[in-house]
């Protein structure tokens, strides 16, 4: 074994400890959240109740006191109502957060995301030290694929934190899901580090598939706010029929941004992103024809590429069609995600593809 040919096989392995790290780091930041939501002061997620039933003229006293342990009392803000300029919106107020506006929750979840932050760092030098071991894009089978898309959605949840948007309520969730994106990735679909058969070796991979992954780690956001919009949804509706969410409905629930919030969110990174996802499927035409000699030829991947840009589509016409905004929108939005899970899955394990060359 020549020296280049060891130093690069050492490196593949220091990549996976590095995952291996990251994972535990995730782990640790799971726990770390769920301390955050468990711990969370419950005070302002009452009031934020009150807010959702009683409606302006519960938002309307500036102040509220509440009972300290050990005596005394504390004067707490009450949450602000957030007027909606979409027909149909409720006038009601955001959540307080995971921590629900509690000191010692606040202290969790910050430390939930130190964590992430260094999750995020150890994944992608992990990442990094792949592409190095093997002189080219780490994405050129499914496990460098996998372990690259939840370190950029990570980097983009990171993102939003840095620019100072609301958005740590999808912490939970997110570590979740890389812990089990990286669990399947290590576990079943991990492959030795080699060289890029003759049709993957392109600068096309760099602009192609790293367009794939960032838009899908976005669209993965954009499905997360969608999901939590449809529950609390029917939250704010049962409440205002005048129904009795159970209690830990109301704890989680009502900790989040407003349904309003939640589905303008969803429904901005879904419209941003999908100009990119366009871009991405003309580029893979255009590799194509460079690879194979034509731009076009209704291969599984490609056939499921379109599908993903006609749903996403669709659910943008929705938003802007009378009768489908809200709710139906949303369910088009997850089915338009489910495309692209399937797209990212399916077609690559169970479907004979000219993308299945590289193996898993």
């Amino acid at each position: 074994m020549t020296l280049a040919a060891a130093t690069n096989e050492s490196l593949a392995e220091f990549s996976n400890v590095l995952i291996y790290s990251a994972m535990a780091v995730y782990t640790l930041a799971f726990l770390a959240h769920i301390a955050e939501w468990t711990f969370g002061s419950r005070s302002r997620v009452g009031r934020t109740a009150a807010a959702l039933t009683n409606g302006t003229a519960a938002a309307a006293a500036p102040k509220i006191q509440v009972a300290r342990k050990g005596g005394g009392t504390a004067v707490l803000e009450r949450p602000k109502v957030i007027t909606r300029s979409s027909a149909g919106a409720r006038d009601v107020p955001d959540g307080p957060g995971a921590a629900g506006g509690d000191q010692q929750g606040d202290m969790y979840g910050r430390i939930a995301v130190s964590l992430t932050v260094l999750a995020f760092l150890v994944e992608a030098a992990g990442v990094i030290a792949r592409a190095v071991s093997v002189q080219r894009a780490p994405w050129g089978n499914m496990y460098e694929f996998s372990t690259t898309f939840s370190t950029v959605a990570v980097g983009a949840y990171l993102g939003f934190l840095l620019a100072k948007k609301n958005v740590r309520w999808i912490g939970l969730p997110l570590v979740t899901s890389v812990l089990l994106d990286l669990g399947i990735s290590v576990t079943w679909l991990y492959t030795e580090s080699d060289q890029l058969v003759p049709a993957l070796d392109s600068y096309w991979l760099w602009i192609h598939v790293s367009t794939a992954i960032f838009c899908g780690a976005v669209f993965y956001l954009g499905a997360v706010g969608t999901l939590l919009y449809l529950f609390r949804d029917s939250y704010e509706n049962k409440l205002a029929n005048g129904g009795n969410p159970g209690s830990f409905a109301r704890s989680v629930l009502e900790r989040l941004p407003a349904a309003a919030s939640l589905d303008k969110f969803a429904y901005r990174i879904n419209a941003a992103v999908f100009p990119l996802w366009t871009f991405t499927i003309i580029a893979g035409a255009i590799w194509a024809g460079d690879a194979w000699g034509r731009y076009w030829g209704w291969d599984a991947k490609e056939v499921w590429s379109f599908i993903t840009w006609v749903a996403y589509a669709a659910y943008l016409h929705a938003r802007a069609t009378a009768g489908w905004k809200g709710r139906k929108a949303a369910y088009v939005a997850l089915i338009a995600f489910a495309c692209f899970l399937f797209n990212y899955y399916g077609v690559n394990l169970f479907v004979n593809s000219l993308h299945s060359y590289a193996g898993v």
